[in-house]
């Protein structure tokens, strides 16, 4: 791989070197010409890397540019699933003029992470829209805390379903039925209803439905995040994901 992004640079450093050449046509050497010239080549090559990193920062720079088109593309034919689905939690300002959604899993230590920097970015913003996907990856207690989370917001609404969010978040100790009891005790709610409501279909469906969607997005990490037509794949500090707000709402 390294070689052939080698060539690729060398190529990119051979057209920028003869750009300028209009009635240059390396076809029309002969071989002799055609050895010299690589020789010429390979020793203004050795004289001057430099051009070698200047060309790999034009194929990092086009592969970049290639990839957010790309995504933008994903983004904008799925974007009824992303921003409109029906039964992600919804948070953050409903009516802000920026969404950010985002695909986490409770076990995910940079979820945790990022849990605690996203909430800093809402209140210090008050005008983006958060929208979060259950996406459990990370084994058996990840996908038990989501569909608890999701049966918790499907019996008890919108406010519990954030408040058995953020201290699943921030919980340490192993996830099991009985410590999912006792938090569903401790938040006051239904708790015999909940537990009933994790094997429910639809919140069977919504997380089969998120791991779809994560695929088509080509997302396998957690978290990943989509800014309006951006995708984020990984953690993102807070200090860049202000820079990026601010630049969404200067397009």
């Amino acid at each position: 791989m390294k070689i052939r992004t080698l060539l690729s640079a060398a190529v990119v450093a051979l057209t920028a070197m003869t750009a300028s050449a209009q009635s240059f046509d390396i076809g029309e050497m002969s071989d002799a010409e055609r050895q010299a010239f690589r020789g010429e080549v390979r020793d203004y090559l050795l004289e001057n890397p430099e051009i070698l990193m200047e060309a790999f920062g034009v194929l990092e720079a086009r592969d970049a540019a290639a990839k957010a088109n790309e995504d933008a593309n994903l983004v904008s034919s799925l974007s009824a699933d992303i921003f409109e689905d029906g039964r992600s939690w919804v948070g953050g300002n409903p009516d802000g003029d920026v969404t950010l959604v985002e695909f986490m899993d409770y076990r995910c230590s940079y979820c945790r992470r990022a849990f605690a920097e996203v909430e800093q970015l809402l209140a210090a913003d008050g005008n983006i829209r958060l929208v979060l996907k259950e996406f459990p990856i990370l084994g058996e207690e990840s996908l038990l805390a989501s569909r608890f989370a999701i049966a918790v917001r499907n019996v008890a609404g919108d406010d519990a379903y954030k408040a058995a969010h953020d201290a699943l978040m921030t919980k340490r100790s192993a996830i099991s039925t009985a410590s999912l009891t006792n938090l569903s005790d401790d938040l006051g709610l239904d708790t015999a209803a909940i537990i009933a409501g994790m094997d429910a279909p639809e919140v069977i469906a919504e997380i089969r439905a998120n791991h779809e969607l994560a695929r088509k997005l080509d997302i396998n990490g957690t978290p990943s995040f989509i800014l309006e037509q951006e995708m984020l794949r990984g953690y993102v500090p807070l200090a860049q994901m202000q820079s990026l707000v601010a630049e969404v709402r200067a397009e």
